[in-house]
């Protein structure tokens, strides 16, 4: 569920110049950015399998499989050849409304070009492929060959348009945390972005506590603040870390050693995103130490 299992990353992009904003007027987009990005908060979510369906019913346009799912490094530029979309699908809806659906995962198209797809019919599923370094689905939408924004179809920013194109428009989330957790010592980013960081349980000997989180649409200046909680509730140590410029993603870390056996009890992470003082959004997670 979008804000919950999923979230999106970018918005298309509404400054005509080189500088980058979306429809809210904010900085959640990149310079030519021409879609919406809905994204996975780890690879354990991708290979879990989750399906992008039809937007809305039309005929099946053309279809690519068979790009090999990994993160996008800058030497692989030159393997993709114009194909940075990945393996994806192009409808046409009529009228001249099309849609597109990038970065889908390698085998998993449901559909071939001819096919009358109606709205809500699985096309394939989320992957990594393309140009893309996290899991997600990019969703284009285009009139008469000019990229709409379904957020505010008459282009510029300022709000949600008069008449968004959503059945039922997402709420917009300026950026916020993905996941947090505890680990015995600062985690590889790898092993956030794979969903594998987290300790399942604290053993009396681990040698340090460290409190991480994981977000995205960080702006210079916001503040991760990570708290360690103990049985009683009781903050064990608290740190907050400033953000020195803008992420799309991002993760940070801090903790303590132990200075003897953990005793038995409950303990959490929790995680703040502040924005000018402000916290705009907040996570927490336990684990016990038997």
């Amino acid at each position: 569920m979008l804000g919950e299992t999923c979230f999106i990353q970018q918005y298309a992009d509404t400054d005509p110049g080189p500088a980058a904003q979306d429809f809210m007027c904010e900085g959640l987009s990149y310079d030519g950015h021409k879609g919406t990005d809905l994204a996975l908060p780890s690879l354990d979510a991708m290979d879990a399998g989750v399906d992008v369906i039809a937007a809305a019913p039309g005929i099946v346009q053309g279809v690519r499989d068979g790009m090999p799912d990994r993160i996008f490094a800058p030497e692989d530029a030159d393997e993709l050849e114009g194909r940075d979309c990945g393996n994806g699908a192009v409808i046409d809806h009529g009228d001249g409304w099309v849609t597109q659906y990038c970065h889908l995962a390698e085998g998993s198209l449901a559909v071939r070009s001819g096919d009358t797809v109606e709205r809500g019919a699985p096309l394939g599923r989320i992957g990594l492929s393309g140009r893309t370094q996290f899991p997600h689905v990019h969703l284009s939408l285009r009139k008469d060959g000019v990229p709409v924004d379904p957020f505010r179809p008459e282009g510029g920013c300022g709000g949600p348009g008069a008449e968004p194109l959503w059945i039922d428009a997402p709420s917009y989330q300026p950026g916020g945390l993905l996941a947090v957790g505890l680990a015995g010592s600062v985690p590889a980013y790898d092993d956030i972005k794979a969903g594998t960081a987290a300790l399942a349980e604290l053993a009396p000997e681990t040698p340090a506590l460290v409190a991480w989180g994981y977000g995205f649409g960080a702006r210079k200046g916001d503040v991760m603040r990570l708290s360690i909680l103990g049985p009683d509730g009781a903050v064990l140590f608290t740190h907050d870390a400033e953000i020195e410029k803008a992420q799309a993603q991002f993760f940070r870390a801090a903790g303590q050693r132990a200075r003897a056996p953990w005793a038995p009890g409950s303990y959490s992470a929790r995680a703040e995103l502040l924005r000018g003082g402000a916290v705009i959004d907040s996570a927490e997670r336990s684990i016990t130490s038997p």
